[in-house]
């Protein structure tokens, strides 16, 4: 067995410091050791994006990624983005339109469509489907999943 190597991470504006085996995957070390639970695992292949978590800005598959390579790394998971209490404005667009059902898919949808809403101007529907085409989701039909980041995108430009 692997000596475990200490990183220092920093989530959710929170910094920590633990040791780690060299093949724990970020999601299990995001989860376990850390006890945040929003970031779920599905396929544990990349492929259902349940996982997508910002990693110095980016969105990541978490499963696809060992803790210690996130050493000295800034993480976002989607607890934070806003509470129960204080949702953030994406949160409150999916919960109007109504663009969850069993949930599963939310954390990871939330994080990408942050991500996109971040990086590009998504003028068009078709846009906002080919941002999330990388995550699955079974209930929606994603149809209320689009019109939430379209809720969040013109309300970003009204602000702007």
């Amino acid at each position: 067995m692997s000596e475990p190597h200490e990183i220092t991470v920093t989530v959710n504006g929170v910094k920590y410091q633990r040791a780690v085996e060299p093949r724990m995957l970020l999601t299990d070390f995001l989860r376990h050791a850390l006890g945040l639970t929003g970031t779920h695992v599905g396929c544990e292949h990349g492929v259902c994006g349940a996982c997508t978590i910002m990693v110095n800005g980016d969105s990541v598959r978490g499963c696809l990624m060992f803790a210690v390579q996130a050493d000295g790394c800034e993480i976002q998971t989607v607890e934070g983005l806003g509470t129960v209490e204080n949702l953030n404005p994406l949160q409150q667009a999916f919960q109007t339109c109504h663009g969850l059902q069993c949930g599963f898919c939310t954390p990871g949808m939330l994080m990408t469509s942050t991500d996109m809403l971040q990086k590009y101007p998504l003028e068009t529907d078709e846009a906002i489907r080919d941002g999330l085409s990388g995550n699955l989701c079974r209930c929606t039909g994603y149809a209320h999943i689009v019109e939430a980041v379209r809720m969040e995108r013109d309300r970003q430009k009204e602000n702007a």
